[in-house]
């Protein structure tokens, strides 16, 4: 009998070694940005439009990469603001260290970044998703450094993650196991069954292949288990209190995000403004960027 529970954990152990054996680092030569050498590893960043134009830092979500900011970047360099990309630890180009990603952990990325980068005046934040988590909680500890926050389908107030992660991130080692091995193949298949795949062919590709690189699959589940778990209405409690403009902009067909975030968020800061894109779902940051720059556009030039 032990022989059979000793063979069986070894095809498991085997297996999990021959599918991270499959996977690869990012090329770092290919990257579009630059590389910065932080306190946690390095960090791609992107910096884009006029040198003197006031600082807009953008924070992205849990499965996807800097890449998702590009149509929004467009649009804000042609109102004269200077962007900040980057990508969190684990996905697109830049490290992926070991580690429980707490928000925490992805608060100090953003910190030492904004030191590294010598950003020291308030700056505009926009988070998406899970960025919003990341966003809200610097704004939270530093509100002298925000001059107003944006966020676009935030988490913070609960999120409905697609099954397989949710199951891993709730069992560990063996959700570990299964997200380690199957998990690529399972994100890369929803990934181009989604609408936008045709639309906006260069993000789903991007998408697809950060599901390639060593590392990725082990972000996603260590940030669904230990950033995306916490909610964030405290902060905003403490946002509020500092005065912070916050416009929230949600999806009417997010399935991701429930239905009661924008209530959650209306009590925790009443102050904060909202608009709904009702065609847009969970990609609403780059699939419908025309449909909320107007709002964005009266938000950013009445605050």
């Amino acid at each position: 009998m032990m022989g059979w529970v000793f063979l069986f954990l070894g095809v498991l152990v085997g297996t999990y070694f021959a599918a991270r054996a499959a996977l690869r680092s990012p090329d770092i030569s290919a990257a579009p940005g630059r590389m910065a050498d932080l306190s946690q590893g390095r960090t791609h960043y992107r910096w884009n439009g006029p040198l003197n134009g006031p600082v807009v830092v953008c924070v992205h979500g849990v499965t996807s990469g800097s890449f998702v900011w590009q149509p929004l970047i467009r649009s804000l360099n042609m109102m004269g603001f200077r962007v900040l990309s980057y990508d969190l630890y684990g996905r697109g180009y830049s490290d992926a260290p070991r580690g429980r990603q707490s928000t925490d952990f992805h608060l100090r990325q953003l910190t030492d970044l904004l030191a590294d980068q010598k950003v020291e005046g308030p700056v505009t934040l926009i988070g998406y998703s899970m960025g919003g988590t990341i966003a809200a909680r610097f704004a939270a500890i530093h509100p002298d450094r925000v001059d107003r926050m944006v966020l676009l389908c935030t988490a913070g107030f609960g999120v409905k993650l697609p099954r397989l992660i949710r199951w891993c991130a709730r069992v560990p080692v063996l959700g570990d196991w299964w997200m380690g091995v199957l998990g690529g193949a399972a994100m890369r298949r929803d990934l181009r069954s989604k609408p936008y795949a045709e639309d906006f062919p260069n993000i789903a590709r991007a998408q697809i292949a950060d599901t390639y690189r060593r590392g990725y699959a082990g972000a996603v589940i260590s940030s669904a288990r230990h950033c995306l778990s916490t909610r964030q209405d405290a902060a905003h409690r403490t946002i509020a209190a500092a005065g912070i403009p916050v416009l929230a902009i949600w999806g009417g067909r997010d399935g991701v995000i429930p239905d009661t975030a924008p209530g959650a968020l209306a009590v925790a800061d009443h102050h904060a403004r909202h608009g709904t894109v009702d065609e847009a779902d969970h990609a609403l940051p780059f699939t419908h960027v025309a449909d909320f720059i107007p709002t964005l556009q009266v938000f950013l030039r009445e605050t």
